[in-house]
């Protein structure tokens, strides 16, 4: 984390809808010492119970699913515009079907076991707290379940602390 400062969720200076819906993230987490990550481009952050929390959500037949569900903690990374061909990549392949973090030419390094990506501009270390699938019956607008939905393939969604922030310095 040499080329990191570690900074409060005060200090992000960064406008969060840009990172998450344009410029995307990874979701990246360890599980039998195997790892795994996801471009994921839906998500927040927040204050819930008192705790700056990051809330994202992930569809049941993704592979990562299955590590961020066998681990306590996982990453979120996010990168300059260069790297756009890269998370695409990341978000349209399985790694269940290929080592496909190696051939994205990705730096996996490691916080406290927990991996991220060297060529990330912004680290956040989470921490989970809470994790519930979307129910349909729970949707007040119908036509979002309809719309985004129609395989019936609800997220769940994971409401995580916010640990650590580290930005490349």
């Amino acid at each position: 984390m040499d080329n990191y400062k570690e900074i409060t969720p005060e200090q992000l200076d960064k406008n969060i809808f840009q990172l998450i819906n344009d410029g995307w993230m990874l979701i990246t987490a360890k599980k039998d010492n195997k790892i795994n990550t996801m471009t994921a481009s839906w998500g927040g952050f927040g204050i819930m119970w008192n705790k700056k929390v990051a809330n994202t959500v992930i569809r049941p037949q993704r592979y990562t699913k299955e590590f961020v569900d066998g681990s306590d903690t996982f990453s979120l990374c996010f990168f300059d515009k260069e790297y756009k061909k890269t998370l695409s990549y990341l978000g349209s392949v399985s790694g269940k079907k290929e080592d496909k973090i190696a051939k994205s030419n990705l730096t996996i390094n490691h916080i406290n076991d927990i991996p991220y990506f060297e060529e990330a501009d912004m680290v956040i270390i989470c921490k989970k707290l809470y994790a519930q699938e979307m129910k349909p019956e729970c949707f007040i607008i119908k036509e979002l379940d309809n719309e985004y939905y129609p395989k019936k393939d609800h997220h769940t969604l994971y409401i995580s602390e916010i640990e650590k922030i580290y930005i490349k310095k």
